[in-house]
């Protein structure tokens, strides 16, 4: 039987700092953010209300699992939501600065909140580009997996309403996941990420950030994808919400360019988009798949910010907009309620 188990009090974690002053400088003070309301945080939902679970699975990534439950219990077939931080990011943080954890309190919906660990990574990066931790039988793709597994049995989510979204890394890392476990989503997003196959150890990971370079054609990028999961067939793959800041000086913005390619190519879908608007200057947005399926939600989205950076955009001041943070951008675009919007979970 898995065991839920509330946080430590912040007072504790500092005694325990007092023995251990190089761990405690290491990720202390991201384990007291955990404990304690965040300034993202609004006064009746404090980031405390999510728990760790010390027992999902195996947990052959050596990952740590949080769980956000909602005020209002989620009913039976309620969605759940994966959210993968970015490097030097702690988790239940970057789940309230960028307005996750307002959604899911908002619309009642559980989220699954990976950590990952400095000794998996000296940058807290999760490990998109080592095969051994995106492959389904271990490290920590199946880490992510057992999390998710523990959750739907919790909540009695409704197996075809599973989603992902990362950052940067966690977008990477978002990405594999729909690869290598397609049956397990029904869509995912990625911010800032890159593409699957782009890279199979450190240097080349961080060789793609920098430079995307020239990629393969359209069929084999999406070989890449098919690969991680050869029995897959021809079932329909999950639908995926693509953005980018064009001054994006950490991930070269072609990098998003090719996720396009390559998750079109897999949708079987042409490489022009169905559309193509501008809700905003210097805000594009570019769907796939809606004149091929009509009365069918896009299968691929695009959404293209001119001059943002590197980092998650939100809309400080809007209900649910987020607010800004180090690598959460106050680009007045609400990207989590956009990508709830694109996966059908709240209305346009």
């Amino acid at each position: 039987m898995a065991r839920l188990k509330v946080q430590r009090p912040a007072r504790a974690l500092r005694q325990m700092a007092r023995g251990l002053p190089k761990l405690w400088q290491l990720f202390g003070a991201n384990m007291l953010a955990l404990v304690r309301p965040t300034p993202s945080s609004v006064p009746d939902e404090p980031v405390s209300r999510i728990t760790e679970v010390s027992a999902f699975g195996s947990n052959p990534g050596e990952l740590r699992m949080h769980l956000y439950t909602p005020p209002r219990i989620p009913a039976p077939g309620a969605p759940l939501i994966v959210v993968l931080h970015g490097c030097k990011q702690d988790g239940a943080t970057f789940a309230a600065d960028s307005g996750w954890l307002d959604l899911a309190r908002r619309l009642s919906i559980p989220l699954v909140i990976p950590q990952q660990m400095p000794g998996n990574n000296a940058a807290c990066c999760f490990n998109w580009f080592r095969p051994t931790d995106t492959a389904r039988s271990g490290g920590e793709a199946m880490s992510i997996r057992q999390m998710i597994r523990f959750a739907t049995r919790r909540f009695g989510t409704d197996r075809r309403r599973v989603f992902v979204v990362g950052l940067s890394a966690g977008g990477a890392m978002a990405v594999a996941m729909l690869a290598a476990y397609p049956a397990v989503f029904a869509a995912g997003a990625v911010v800032a990420g890159m593409p699957v196959g782009a890279a199979r150890n450190a240097a080349g990971a961080i060789l793609r950030m920098r430079r995307a370079g020239i990629y393969l054609d359209r069929d084999s990028l999406a070989a890449k994808v098919r690969a991680a999961n050869p029995s897959r067939g021809r079932q329909p793959w999950p639908r995926l919400s693509i953005w980018q800041g064009s001054a994006d000086q950490t991930v070269d913005p072609d990098n998003a360019e090719t996720l396009v390619a390559q998750w079109t190519a897999l949708h079987g879908l042409d490489a022009e988009p169905g559309t193509d608007a501008e809700p905003s200057p210097g805000l594009r947005h570019r769907r796939w798949g809606t004149a091929q399926r009509p009365g069918q939600r896009p299968a691929v989205e695009a959404w293209t910010i001119e001059g943002a950076g590197h980092g998650f955009p939100v809309a400080a001041g809007m209900t649910g907009g987020g607010q800004a943070a180090p690598w959460v951008l106050d680009l007045g675009v609400p990207a989590a309620r956009r990508i709830a919007e694109f996966w059908g979970l709240e209305a346009g």
